[in-house]
């Protein structure tokens, strides 16, 4: 067995061991985040150096691809960032900065299996194991009151939707008498058209449109946003919606685009999605809560490109998942940064920004600019690719509807740069102390928003190789 091709996620499994020796030292908050950031590093590095690896291990359970190591770099990225910005976890009691630093590494080797697991026994004990993670990652939010009840909220509906998964991959099972994908997507394109096959996929996708915050299972996000730690929250909207993209395209991809009433289903389900997200935005005063039903509204987005289940599409969806990841962590760091002390942000604490931090106020814009669709950001190349392999489809009239809904999400965003630009800052509101390297981490992902915005061929060729591998 070749375990070099399991290298990136032993490196996630040494830091959770090594965090978990740390959890039963004495306290030491710097020693911690250094450790964490030195070794997340590392597992990065490993994961690029890696890219063009390949292979299956445990039987066939678990494939190495191109398709699987690129999302796999994503989510190493974004564990990466989400430790940078954990210098001061001001949101998380001091004693259990170990656990945080274990759990997130726990949380991104099972969203690492999960991208590359094949088998349905191999999926469902990862996805299981990233969501256990996340919401005790979500009760460690200190002052426990707003952490415990948007806990309990995420673990209930969580595990109700767990279990609908899983009846439907038992109905997909029974149907198919098969656990491999490979086996599924020989079978199932002929088979589409039974009740139990396509009632068994939908309810398979249920579980993870749960993940990705999709209506009708959406209702958790605001909340959990709102009441998890910053930098949970911000591992929840960026990294954890990169995993699930992943797993959706795989699991779409079984129909073989053979099922019109599938495409309908999703196609419905963007809608709502888009819309519901965007004019539910525009009520919110809190931040986070505002970067909640943005999220869901970019769920929607990405819906348009998995549905289209052709490369292009799946390619649209990948280029997609990087653009919400830098896009999400780049507001995220904005948060951070100007709630220090760990407590909620209003739009309104924003007032001045430009003047506090011009470097944070710019790439705060930059980075709604994108979500907006406003180019030459990335965010404006992501919904491009998307709504042009829709078109491709022949579904005009979803990449309208989508189009609409792209109008509705500026007035938000505006009225969040409008905050940091056109109001004058709060009476006593001085400069921010930037975090070690914030200002230098806000800068270059500002640029990145735009370069890949205006140049993204040479990503786009890496990115259209790892769709054909899912192919």
């Amino acid at each position: 067995m070749n375990w070099m091709i399991f290298s990136p996620e032993l490196c996630c499994l040494v830091t959770a061991l090594v965090f978990l020796c740390l959890a039963m030292a004495p306290a030491d908050a710097r020693r911690d985040y250094v450790v964490a950031l030195a070794l997340t590093g590392l597992a990065l590095c490993v994961s690029l150096a890696g890219l063009h690896a390949g292979g299956e291990l445990f039987h066939g359970t678990y494939r190495v691809d191109l398709f699987s190591q690129v999302f796999k770099s994503m989510l190493l990225m974004g564990l990466f960032l989400v430790v940078f910005i954990s210098s001061a976890l001001n949101g998380i009691e001091h004693r259990y900065h170990p656990e945080y630093y274990m759990l997130l590494s726990v949380c991104t080797l099972a969203m690492m299996m999960l991208v590359s697991a094949v088998h349905i026994l191999t999926l469902y004990v990862a996805l299981e194991l990233s969501s256990y993670s996340l919401y005790i990652l979500v009760f460690l939010r200190k002052g426990r009151d707003q952490g415990m009840a948007s806990g309990m909220k995420f673990f209930l509906i969580g595990a109700s939707a767990s279990a609908t998964m899983l009846f439907g991959l038992a109905l997909l099972y029974g149907a198919t008498n098969a656990a491999y994908f490979r086996v599924m997507v020989e079978v199932i394109p002929g088979m589409i058209h039974q009740p139990e096959v396509i009632l068994g996929l939908a309810l398979t996708l249920c579980g993870f449109f749960f993940k990705m915050a999709v209506f009708p299972f959406h209702f958790w996000a605001p909340d959990v946003y709102e009441g998890a730690a910053h930098q949970v929250a911000a591992y929840i909207s960026t990294v954890s919606k990169v995993a699930v993209i992943a797993v959706l395209l795989r699991m779409v991809a079984l129909s073989g685009g053979a099922s019109t009433h599938l495409v309908h289903f999703l196609a419905i389900l963007a809608i709502v999605s888009m819309t519901v997200g965007n004019l539910t935005a525009i009520a919110q005063k809190d931040l986070k809560r505002l970067l909640a039903f943005s999220s869901i509204a970019q769920a929607g987005y990405v819906m348009v490109g998995i549905l289209c289940i052709s490369p292009e599409g799946n390619a649209a969806a990948t280029f997609y998942a990087l653009t919400v990841l830098l896009l999400k962590f780049t507001c995220f760091l904005v948060v951070v940064q100007v709630a220090f002390d760990g407590d909620n942000i209003d739009i309104a604490r924003l007032a001045g920004l430009h003047r506090r931090s011009p470097v944070m106020a710019l790439a705060l814009m930059t980075a709604l600019f994108g979500l907006a669709g406003i180019p030459p950001t990335i965010g404006f190349t992501g919904k491009l690719l998307i709504f042009t392999a829709a078109m491709e489809k022949g579904y005009f009239a979803l990449v309208l509807i989508a189009m609409f809904n792209v109008v509705i999400s500026l007035y938000y965003y505006l009225l969040v740069v409008r905050a940091a630009y056109l109001l004058d800052p709060e009476e006593g509101a001085g400069e921010l102390s930037p975090m070690p390297g914030a200002g230098i981490l806000a800068g270059v992902l500002a640029a990145a928003i735009v370069v890949l915005g205006i140049y993204p061929a040479p990503l786009m060729d890496l990115i259209q190789a790892a769709a054909t591998a899912l192919g």
